[in-house]
Order: structure tokens, then sequence, then C-alpha cells
């Protein structure tokens, strides 16, 4: 399909941005209305240059950039293995049954689910190779999300795994994240992995992120949650002196 003058300008923008907001092209094309607007954002997708989200779209190109960085973390999943079985000792801790706990996908959260007690433990997850580890013991009721699996980083999302979401109560949230800075927050290398992190931590009760220290200023393209999102982050080690302040002032146990 040959494109308009106006995608042809929304096309670039993206392109040139990476994503870009609803309401942020109806501020460029006041003159079109949101519908149209919208119409447009999906003929760019069934063309293949950009994946729509909620509220907006983001490239392509972008993507697929996203995934390649993703892909050289999990390639040191193997690394700071010390340092992820120090965060894994102390987060075992912290579980208890009787609740409904969300396990994220991470090389950190595998360390977790390897040591916890084989106890009646009811755990919904989102990393498929989590839920193999967790079935191998007798007594936890493990609940998979399903959808679409990340081969770099073996968790499940997109629109299935949103659906069960919704279906679901959240006490307590163990997160991962592939990057931190304090201006950016949590971040991870995929759109639709972001957009189920947003959802579990909006749900849980309890929020605890599970991350090692040498994620810290390193930023991955999509922001799942910021430090007032969490309640509780477990780390190897003490964290850079700005930013234990800036999470203590956010309300932050730091362990």
């Amino acid at each position: 399909m040959e494109l308009n003058g106006r995608q042809q300008q929304i096309l670039s923008i993206i392109e040139n941005k990476g994503e870009v907001q609803l309401q942020q092209l109806k501020e460029m094309f006041p003159e079109v209305s949101m519908m149209t607007l919208r119409r447009d954002l999906i003929s760019l997708e069934n063309e293949g240059y950009l994946v729509r989200t909620y509220g907006g779209a983001i490239s392509v190109k972008r993507i697929g950039d996203a995934q390649k960085e993703e892909n050289a973390y999990s390639i040191r999943a193997g690394e700071n293995i010390e340092a992820k079985t120090r965060i894994a000792e102390k987060a075992v801790g912290m579980l208890e049954t009787g609740r409904s706990i969300f396990f994220d996908s991470g090389s950190t959260l595998m360390y977790l689910a390897r040591i916890i007690p084989d106890d009646s433990y009811s755990i919904l997850t989102s990393g498929a190779n989590i839920a193999l580890e967790l079935v191998k013991k007798l007594r936890p009721s493990v609940v998979t999300l399903g959808g679409q699996v990340n081969r770099n980083t073996l968790s499940m999302s997109g629109p299935y795994a949103n659906y069960i979401l919704d279906m679901v109560n959240i006490d307590m949230a163990f997160m991962s994240a592939s990057g931190f800075s304090i201006e950016n927050g949590f971040t991870v290398g995929n759109i639709y992995e972001c957009e189920l992190k947003r959802k579990v931590v909006k749900k849980a009760k309890k929020v605890i992120m599970l991350m090692d220290t040498s994620k810290i200023n390193k930023d991955m393209p999509f922001t799942y949650s910021t430090l007032k999102d969490i309640d509780i982050w477990i780390c190897e080690k003490t964290l850079p002196e700005d930013l234990a302040e800036e999470a203590r002032r956010q309300g932050v146990e730091i362990l």
C-alpha cells in the first residue's frame, strides 16, 4: 500500500524518535481527528513499519535493536553467579505460604526457584524455565501466564499473558530488570515484557526487586517501573550512596 503524505510524516517521526504517543500526534496534526490518526497507525502496522502499543506505537527497528541488546544481557546470565546466589538466599526468607506469589523471568529468579523449600506455595510465573524448575518440587502450585516466548529470556508475554494476568490476584511479586538508573528507573529490552511487568507491579500488593548492582546505570529502552513503585530492593552489596539516599526518600527498603 502506498502511504499518504501524513502517514509518511508519522513514519518519519516514529523512526527518528523510536516511539510516539497518539496524543503527541494529535498535537502535531491538530486538524486531524484521533480516529484518523489511529487508522494511520493501524495502516503503518499492517505494512510492518511499527507495532501499536497502548496509547501509541513503537518502530519495528527499535524493537529489533532492543532484542539484540537484550540478547547481550542473556549471554551474561552465567555471570555474577555469586551475587545472584546471595540475592536469592536473602529473598527466599520472604516467601509465605497461603499467598499468591508472582515470579518474574530472569536468571536471578531462576536461582530463587532452585532453592525455595518444597512447601505449599501458590506461584504464578512468566518464566518458562522457572516453571520447569518449580515443578521439580512436589508441593508448590505453579501456574504459567502463557503467551509468546522470548528466546533470549524464556519469558512469556503478549496479549494472552496479559489476559491471564487480568484474572488473578497477586500478593507478592518478585521482579527482575535488565537495567536501572535514577533517571529512567527499572528497564527491559522487550516492549511486550515491559507491558506485562508494568501490569504485575500495578496489581501486586508488595513488589520485591531482585537485581544485582552490575545493572545499575545501564538503561534498556523500555521503563516498566521506578523506585516509587517498589517496596523492597534486594541486592548483593551496598548501593551507591546517591542511589541509596534516593531509595530511602522513595520509601524503598534495601536488603
